[in-house]
């Protein structure tokens, strides 16, 4: 039995591993899903204070009141950020990181700057009263990769603005120039996602020496593919 912590990324909730969870758990594992402040059901607790170290904050929390070990944390795209962060925290409780189509920062990297024609800082700008970045809209059916009718239904209902403050924050690593626990991550090749920027991310997955796995899906993994995602973690929490 494993136990899986899995984080969330932007404008998501912990609902999002909703196909997901019920997979591992039926193999046996325990599967914790929290969700970050200010998003998902904990949407109403949005502020412009909320930023990374609240996230990180969050899932260290979780993982300590629910006294957890061998814990193979997963963080899917903003996620990525989170879970880099809490390893100065709760190492000796990880046992491996997964990155799903997530973001590696590092040591002292800011997303976006305060001065960066960024299109997050843009549309926080234009449509989030400067602290908020708005929903994506659906362009050409999709929307996170998915097109599923019923899927993006049930995806574009639940997403919430995500605090732009979050990516504002300098990510602070316990050793900046490698990272302490074993990690795998995943890169989503879909269709359109050519030049996807987390490309990047997994470049540097490669230079720390960790396995880099690609999937032809959209960004929404977990949506789009959850029997294959399970998969890929099960595979991942035996490496």
């Amino acid at each position: 039995m494993t136990t899986f912590v899995l984080v969330h990324g932007a404008w998501h909730g912990g609902w999002c591993w909703w196909k997901v969870r019920p997979i591992l758990e039926a193999a046996g594992h325990r599967v914790f899903t929290p969700t970050l402040t200010g998003l998902g059901e904990r949407s109403h607790l949005l502020t412009r204070d909320v930023n990374l170290t609240t996230h990180i904050q969050d899932v260290t929390a979780s993982i300590l009141f629910e006294e957890l070990t061998d814990v193979v944390l997963v963080g899917h795209s903003y996620g990525g950020l989170v879970i880099s962060g809490a390893v100065q925290y709760i190492e000796d409780r990880l046992k491996h990181l997964v990155y799903l189509d997530a973001m590696v920062p590092t040591h002292g990297e800011v997303q976006v700057g305060e001065d960066s024609d960024s299109p997050l800082r843009k549309s926080a700008i234009e449509r989030g009263d400067g602290w908020k970045i708005p929903v994506p809209p659906i362009v050409d059916g999709s929307l996170m990769g998915v097109r599923d009718l019923n899927d993006l239904s049930w995806l574009a209902k639940r997403l919430t603005p995500h605090p732009l403050a979050t990516v504002q924050e300098a990510t602070q690593l316990s050793t900046p120039n490698n990272n302490p626990v074993p990690g795998t991550y995943v890169l989503c090749t879909g269709e359109g996602r050519e030049q996807s920027a987390f490309i990047t991310h997994a470049e540097r997955a490669k230079e720390l020496g960790w396995p880099v796995e690609k999937f032809s899906t959209g960004h929404d993994l977990m949506i789009t593919e959850p029997q294959a995602t399970a998969d890929l973690l099960m595979r991942a929490d035996q490496t």
